[in-house]
C-alpha cells in the first residue's frame, strides 16, 4: 500500500530533512548536507525565496514505512521574468522502486497543473545557487559541497516517468601544476602592466569581508543570462555572506579591481571537505566542525565555487591572472587537483578555459523536463 503525505508540521519537516540519511546509509559515495544549512533552506525566516515562491513537500510511505521524499517549487518571480509557466521538482530521494518514484513525481505534476503550470523541470531548487540536476556520471568520485549527490538508479526512475534532458552540467578535474604554465605567466604579466588593474589577495577574513557584497553584485550582473538564475537581493547577499564566510579560507579567494576599486573579476574556492562532512554526518556540533576542518587541511583537492568577470573586461586576460594566482596558492598548500564545480555544457568559453589547463570532464549532471 502506497500513501503520499504532504509535509507541513515542524516535526514532519525534520523527518523530511533527515530521511536521506537512512536511505543512503549503505551508499558509500553519499555526502550528507550540512544540516544547519538544510534547516535554514526550509525556514521562511532564513530563506527569502520561500516568501514569494509556492512550495509543497511530500513523503511517500509503503506499508507504513517512509520510502521517499520530494519538493515542488513554483518560482513566480523567475516565471514572470521569462514569461514562463514552469514548475520544478527538488529533493528527490527515494528507494529504487518505480512505484515509489512515480507516486512522488505524479503528485508534484498534478500539483503543478492545478497551479496553472505547463512544464516541469528538475531536480532544480529556487535558483542555480541550489544544487541542480541529477548526477548521471562520475559516481566513483565524492561530490563536493553544494552539488547533487545521488545513487545511479535515480536516473532510470526519473526517465521511466517520461522525463527528457533539458540541459547538462559538467564538472572538470584539473591538475594543479607545481610550475605555472608559461602562457599564464605571460598573460598575467601583461595584465598587471596596466596600472588600473589590481589583484587583491587576502590573509584574513576581516580584510575579505568588505568585498563580499560587491562580489555578489557582480554575480547578479554576470549570471543574469544563465539558465535558472534569479538575481540576489541585498538581504540574500548578506545571508550567503554569513553562511559561507565562516568556512572560507581567505587565501583561496582572489579579486581584481579597477582604478575606482570596483570589483571586476573574482574567483572563490576552498579545499575539499567532503570526507569531513561525511565523517561529521552533516552535523557541525558538538565535534563535526573538527572533522570538517581537519579534512580541509588534509585534502589534495581544491573546489572552485564561484567566479565571474565583468562583461566589459572579458577577453582581456583577467581569467589567466586569477588562475595563475590561485594555482600558486594551491601548490603552496600541496593541493594537486581542482574541481571546476558545475559548468553548463553549452558554456564553451569556460569549458575551453578548463581544457586549456589540462582539465577533463569527470562528472555530469542532468536537469530534466516534462511538458504537463
Amino acid at each position: 500500500m502506497i500513501e503520499v503525505r504532504e509535509i507541513t508540521t515542524y516535526s514532519d519537516i525534520k523527518k523530511y530533512i533527515f530521511y536521506p540519511e537512512s536511505l543512503y546509509k549503505t551508499y558509500t559515495h553519499w555526502v550528507p548536507p550540512i544540516y544547519a544549512d538544510e534547516f535554514a533552506f526550509h525556514n521562511p525566516k532564513k530563506n527569502s525565496p520561500l516568501e514569494y515562491a509556492e512550495t509543497i513537500r511530500l513523503m511517500v510511505y509503503k506499508n507504513g514505512k517512509a520510502e521517499g521524499r520530494i519538493m515542488g517549487i513554483i518560482n513566480r518571480k523567475y516565471n514572470d521574468q521569462l514569461n514562463e509557466k514552469t514548475a520544478r521538482f527538488f529533493n528527490l530521494d527515494c528507494a529504487n522502486d518505480p512505484e515509489i518514484a512515480h507516486a512522488l513525481l505524479e503528485k508534484i505534476e498534478l500539483w503543478a497543473r492545478l497551479n496553472g503550470m505547463e512544464k516541469i523541470i528538475g531536480p532544480y531548487g529556487f535558483s542555480d545557487k541550489d544544487p541542480q540536476g541529477l548526477q548521471i556520471e562520475g559516481f566513483e568520485y565524492l561530490p563536493v559541497i553544494a552539488t547533487p549527490t545521488n545513487p545511479p538508479y535515480l536516473q532510470k526512475l526519473v526517465e521511466s516517468r517520461g522525463y527528457e534532458k533539458e540541459l547538462d552540467c559538467v564538472s572538470y578535474s584539473m591538475p594543479i601544476p607545481k610550475n605555472i604554465p608559461p602562457i599564464l605567466s605571460r598573460i598575467s604579466e601583461r595584465v598587471l602592466n596596466n596600472k588600473n588593474i589590481k589583484l587583491i589577495e587576502f590573509t584574513s577574513k576581516a580584510k575579505l569581508r568588505p568585498y563580499i557584497i560587491p562580489v555578489f553584485r557582480l554575480v547578479n550582473e554576470c549570471y543574469a543570462p544563465l539558465f535558472g538564475f534569479v538575481p540576489m537581493t541585498e538581504t540574500e547577499m548578506k545571508k550567503f555572506a554569513a553562511q559561507y564566510l565562516p568556512i572560507l579560507n581567505p587565501a583561496f579567494v582572489k579579486i581584481i579591481t579597477d582604478s575606482t576599486n570596483e570589483v571586476i573579476a573574482f574567483v572563490v574556492s576552498m579545499p575539499d571537505m567532503s570526507k569531513g562532512i561525511q565523517r561529521a554526518r552533516g552535523r557541525l556540533f558538538p565535534f563535526g566542525f573538527i572533522h570538517i576542518l581537519r579534512s580541509a587541511k588534509r585534502t589534495k583537492q581544491l573546489d572552485l565555487l564561484l567566479g565571474a568577470v565583468k562583461p566589459t573586461y572579458r577577453g582581456k586576460g583577467l581569467t589567466a591572472l586569477l588562475g595563475k594566482s590561485l594555482m600558486q596558492t594551491a601548490a603552496a598548500h600541496n593541493l594537486e587537483t581542482m574541481d571546476s564545480h558545475l559548468i553548463l555544457e553549452s558554456n564553451k568559453r569556460m569549458r575551453a578555459e578548463c581544457e586549456n589547463v589540462g582539465g577533463k570532464i569527470y562528472k555530469r549532471y542532468r536537469v530534466y523536463k516534462k511538458m504537463l
